[in-house]
């Protein structure tokens, strides 16, 4: 594996992912993108560029996961979506996030605000 440690035990893969992986998934969750779409978003994120030979290794390894599907869009532009699994892995790293998060009414009532402003935008 490129960047994902090796995966033990019955964990979920999403939590043997990296940081930049899960960036990945968590940009195809919004819908199926190719590569320098992945990319664009990737350094308006980081704010900097990525550098392909970054970014198609964690691709082909995501694919490798099952966590991605790869399909051809053209001869020469590949297309990538979220499986299934690619999508409870993100999920998976959502609960984590919020089970640490979410300490009291307070918090919980942030989140569903932001919840709700990011979906308002859509």
């Amino acid at each position: 594996m490129s960047e994902a440690q090796s995966i033990s035990g019955d964990q979920s893969v999403a939590r043997e992912l990296t940081a930049f992986q899960t960036n990945i998934l968590t940009i195809l969750a919004k819908e199926p993108m190719y590569g320098l779409a992945i990319k664009r978003e990737l350094e308006e994120y980081y704010g900097t560029e990525v550098n392909h030979g970054r970014l198609y290794p964690n691709l082909d390894e995501l694919v490798e996961l099952g966590l991605v599907e790869k399909s051809e869009l053209d001869k020469r532009t590949n297309q990538y979506s979220l499986t299934d699994e690619g999508y409870e892995a993100v999920l998976d790293g959502v609960k984590w996030s919020l089970s640490k998060i979410v300490t009291d009414d307070d918090r919980a009532d942030e989140i569903r605000q932001l919840v709700d402003e990011s979906y308002s935008r859509h």
